[in-house]
């Protein structure tokens, strides 16, 4: 989408293995962990393909027109979810941010994808400090997370039948606090990366 070859590859390689993980994640035991790691694949294979270097493929103007009614249906989704716990108004900032940049990309003359596109530079501002902060703020949690990974206010929910023998559920990978934030603070920074060319 965006610069030199190389940094696109590596934008598409991290979003991917991004959208991979969170469909991993998808087979976990409490319900809201699912549903919040389905939304979150959606976004890294939807950013994956977004940043396919221009000198690879150029697709087609009507790409541009999926990926605004995909994404707007997830921030309606997201927005519907945010009635019961406000982390999802993140997914419904991701959701608008790539609502923005398929509009963006779509009034862009068909060279421009190789050397970005010109998106509103107010909209692109905010979207840019949104995404800044989520970085560092999710950065600055993910210290104190993994020193009580083992249980505490790390600890994940438990799923009605899965308690051990100490009263808690057993972490399984999938389910582990810290590693979902990673997973948003990487495709965080894939958002950011892919917003600086407008």
């Amino acid at each position: 989408m965006h610069g030199p070859a190389s940094s696109g590859w590596l934008l598409v390689a991290l979003c991917a293995a991004t959208g991979a993980y969170c469909l991993l994640r998808m087979r976990s035991g409490v319900e809201e962990q699912r549903s919040a790691a389905g939304g979150e694949a959606l976004m890294g294979f939807g950013m994956a393909a977004m940043a396919v270097p221009a000198a690879v493929f150029t697709p087609p103007a009507w790409v541009w027109s999926g990926y605004v009614v995909v994404f707007g249906a997830a921030g309606l989704r997201a927005l519907w979810a945010a009635r019961s716990g406000r982390h999802h108004l993140h997914h419904l900032v991701g959701a608008a941010a790539m609502v923005y940049m398929a509009v963006v990309m779509a009034g862009s003359p068909a060279h421009a994808h190789a050397h970005g596109a010109s998106g509103t530079p107010v909209l692109t501002g905010a979207l840019l400090l949104y995404f800044t902060a989520y970085v560092l703020v999710t950065g600055v949690r993910l210290i104190p997370v993994v020193a009580v990974a083992g249980g505490g206010t790390g600890a994940p929910p438990v799923p009605a039948g899965k308690v051990g023998a100490d009263g808690r559920a057993p972490a399984g990978w999938g389910d582990r606090p810290e590693l979902a934030r990673a997973c948003r603070l990487s495709m965080a920074m894939g958002m950011l990366a892919m917003l600086l060319p407008l």
